[in-house]
């Protein structure tokens, strides 16, 4: 009879054995054919293109058929075929979960309906997300090892607020607060931190890059589904926001900030941050300083519309909304203008049935942008800002957002042609005929 010891241990082994061999990388190559391939940059189509996938890369986009020996052979049958699209700005934990439950459950909860929000997300063809906020790594990990379906992830870890800022979570008779105070469930979790004086600002982010961070989210100004921040308010010294930016530095990421105004940007921007979530308040002005820094502009197609956040009319939150949708037609136009680098996100937040409408966000840019303007903000540019991270990206093997050589194999076949027509993007479960992320096959009717 075998020793309990040596039982385990071949239990153990065997479990190793089935988990590695039940959601390893592919490595078998994939040939897609006849499809007209736009590549996440260039206007135009390669038309009637060959696509060979060698496991999760792509190893070659051309006219001319390649050898096929050993290849698993798809007919696309005359799609477009498209790059996995984008979502710059989501939240994992918070998307899909009403506020007030998200505020009165554990770590576990949010992390369970994050999966199966990211694998509804990944059906409507976002195949990799940046989560700006939120303690999420176990769910990253878990999706990468194949275990939970979704998109492929670049956790920010804990949004990083000063006291009173967009993400200070305490009630309000949490002040004052004292330095041996226990830190309140959303900081102990780490899906939020406060943090106050450079040594505190330096703590936090550098604890951020220990959990996992990719990249590092602070606020830099005032919110709207925050309860004690006026949109106004600047956040964060020079010092504070210049400290963030040098831990990041060191280990060679960037910061991201969340951010309305000119004032609240142009500290940011000045200090080094390279991604300005929001900025529906901003002037030419700081777009350009903005466009000379060449920091990217995470903004969202919000408006007060059938797809407006549903904050209580009349509350202190419905009153900012407002104010942020009417920058938005402006701000758009501005930015085009002037030139600045513009990606796309939803900050999708506390509604199931908001989250479901991703594609819709997407499609609304054409009111701004053409066709092709708008996809390269949920591909080619978006994966620009993402190899920012430099060697803190999760995915340092290929390219994201583009379908070339070195590629990650993250695409999507659509019955249609998107740089025609956008909206249909807005219906992905009626135009997304085949949907793959890292050479795997998540959807597939062309049958």
């Amino acid at each position: 009879m075998m020793k309990p010891s040596l039982l385990w241990t071949a239990l153990a082994l065997s479990f190793l054995a089935f988990f590695t061999s039940a959601f390893a990388t592919p490595s078998s190559k994939t040939l897609i054919t006849n499809v007209h391939v736009f590549d996440g940059s260039h206007e135009a189509l390669l038309e009637n293109a060959y696509v060979m996938i060698n496991g999760n890369l792509i190893e070659t986009v051309s006219k001319e058929r390649p050898d096929t020996d050993g290849a698993t052979v798809i007919d696309g049958k005359g799609r477009v075929m498209i790059p996995g699209l984008i979502d710059m700005h989501w939240h994992s934990a918070y998307a899909s979960i009403p506020m007030q439950t998200g505020l009165t459950s554990d770590h576990a909860y949010h992390l369970l309906i994050g999966a199966k929000s990211n694998e509804k997300a990944l059906l409507r063809g976002f195949t990799t997300v940046r989560d700006v906020g939120g303690n999420v790594f176990s769910l990253a990990a878990l999706t990468d090892s194949g275990l939970y379906q979704g998109p492929r992830i670049f956790p920010s870890g804990p949004a990083i607020s000063q006291t009173s800022g967009h993400t200070d979570f305490r009630p309000s008779t949490a002040v004052p607060a004292n330095s041996h105070d226990s830190l309140v469930y959303m900081e102990r979790i780490g899906h939020v931190i406060v943090a106050d004086g450079v040594p505190e600002v330096l703590k936090r982010t550098r604890e951020a890059l220990r959990m996992g961070a990719s990249q590092i989210k602070i606020n830099s100004g005032g919110g709207v589904s925050s309860s004690f921040d006026p949109l106004d308010v600047t956040q964060f010294t020079d010092e504070e926001t210049r400290a963030a930016v040098a831990a990041a530095a060191d280990w060679n990421t960037y910061v991201a900030t969340h951010t309305f105004t000119d004032e609240a940007t142009q500290r940011a921007v000045n200090a080094g941050v390279m991604s300005i979530e929001h900025g529906h308040l901003l002037s030419e002005k700081t777009l350009r300083l903005m466009k000379k820094k060449g920091a990217y502009l995470s903004m969202q197609p919000i408006l007060d519309d059938e797809d407006a956040i549903a904050f209580p009319e009349g509350s202190f939150s419905r009153k900012k909304y407002i104010d942020v949708t009417q920058g938005t037609d402006r701000v758009y136009q501005l930015a085009k203008k002037v030139g600045v680098k513009i990606v796309f996100g939803t900050d999708t937040l506390f509604d199931p049935q908001l989250a479901e409408k991703q594609g819709k966000q997407l499609a609304k840019l054409e009111r701004w942008f053409t066709p092709v303007e708008a996809l390269r903000q949920a591909t080619s540019t978006a994966g620009e800002l993402l190899a920012l991270s430099g060697p803190r990206s999760p995915y340092p093997e290929g390219k994201l957002g583009v379908i070339e050589e070195g590629s990650y194999a993250d695409l999507i076949l659509v019955n249609g042609n998107p740089l025609e027509d956008l909206s249909l993007v807005a219906d992905p479960q009626t135009h997304f005929d085949f949907i793959m992320k890292d050479g795997v096959v998540y959807k597939n009717q062309l049958n």
